[in-house]
């Protein structure tokens, strides 16, 4: 089995399926040649066969001039009344057009190469009156729209097969990178805590006139709380779906809420924004997770709730802030588990906070989410 599999792999191959597809035509071009010797009759048919097969081999690389030269030989050979019309040449021809050129390309050359086949056989016919006018225009349409037609439909669905599979690989990477990303925040940020917490509980048991050590205690504390800010930060960079730069560059965060409340009061929801306490600078990762936890729950309420009103609600505390969002719509259908609650979690996780979800007593959904600060 294994070298049959070997061989059909390899006669798979484009160049090599190109010149076994021509060694056919010129053999078949060969055999008719010699059976019309044999038997006294011209053999130019097979001349137009053999000529017309030889430029197949660059029809991946330049279908368009392969389509011309193939569809000359063919229709010299249908005016002349010295050769048949309707060379299967002419349909592969026409089939790399519509596999390998561009759509509009493809649409163009398709369109004037059938103009000239039905006005080629529509002079042919006059000279030897046959078939009527429109039966000429659809062999016309059968030997060069038809192929070109399923070459771009064969070139659309590996496009999809394409794009899907890079969208596969793409969504195993970016998967890989949150797994990677809450690994090493459970790991490090766990004992970057410990290291903090003993470190201050060591320059809290100091007894007096220890300065230096003190001294020494309160910078290598200031130094693990840093540590552990930066490491969110890098973290979130790792586990963001567009690469990590994308909150970055646009400037989301906190500031841009009303902004956002704006723009879904445009579109149709109605929301109002209640921002309670003195506003702070909060570090980069938390101000990105609250922007990004509105944005979200303001989405699922448009897309899956009928007739909501939402409600935003933003507190700063001196030791955490929490932002929560109410909608009192009821569900338009059964909603599944998707990507979005989850995306808020992770968030939240990464900034050491604490995310609940789900739906209202009376009616609605629920998002809150609680985020502590380091203190200063």
């Amino acid at each position: 089995m294994r070298p049959v599999q070997a061989a059909w792999r390899f006669s798979r191959r484009p160049r090599v399926f190109d010149i076994t597809l021509v060694l056919l035509l010129v053999v078949v071009a060969l055999i008719g040649a010699t059976a019309n010797l044999t038997q006294g009759r011209a053999v130019f048919f097979s001349v137009i066969l053999l000529a017309s097969a030889l430029p197949l081999l660059m029809r991946r690389s330049r279908p368009l001039l392969v389509a011309a030269l193939v569809l000359t030989v063919d229709l010299t050979g249908a005016i002349s009344r010295l050769g048949p019309s309707g060379s299967v040449v002419t349909m592969i021809a026409f089939y790399g057009v519509g596999r390998y050129a561009g759509g509009r390309t493809a649409a163009g050359a398709t369109a004037v190469g059938a103009i000239l086949y039905g006005t080629a056989l529509e002079v042919s016919a006059r000279m030897d009156p046959g078939p009527d006018a429109l039966g000429l225009w659809l062999a016309g349409a059968y030997v060069v729209a038809i192929p070109a037609a399923l070459g771009q439909l064969v070139r659309v669905r590996a496009e999809l097969r394409e794009r899907a599979q890079q969208e596969a690989a793409d969504s195993a990477v970016r998967a890989e990178r949150r797994r990677i990303a809450r690994e090493l925040h459970d790991v490090v940020s766990h004992h970057l805590s410990v290291i903090n917490a003993l470190v201050g509980g060591a320059r809290a048991t100091l007894p007096p006139g220890q300065e230096v050590t003190r001294e020494a205690l309160s910078g290598a504390e200031q130094s693990a709380r840093q540590a552990l800010s930066e490491m969110r930060q890098l973290l979130d960079v790792l586990r963001a779906d567009d690469g990590g730069g994308a909150d970055a560059a646009t400037g989301v965060g906190a500031a841009r809420l009303p902004a956002l409340v704006e723009e879904v009061r445009t579109a149709g929801l109605p929301a109002s924004l209640i921002v309670t306490g003195e506003p702070v600078p909060l570090p980069t990762t938390v101000d990105h997770a609250v922007y990004r936890i509105v944005q979200e729950a303001l989405t699922n309420t448009r897309k899956h709730a009928e007739g909501a009103r939402a409600s935003i609600r933003l507190v700063y505390d001196p030791t955490a802030i929490e932002v929560e969002v109410l909608d009192d719509g009821t569900p338009k259908h059964p909603v599944a588990a998707g990507f979005g609650l989850g995306g808020m979690a992770e968030r939240v996780a990464l900034c050491g906070g604490q995310l609940w979800t789900g739906p209202r007593l009376g009616g609605g959904f629920r998002v809150h989410a609680r985020i502590p600060l380091e203190k200063k």
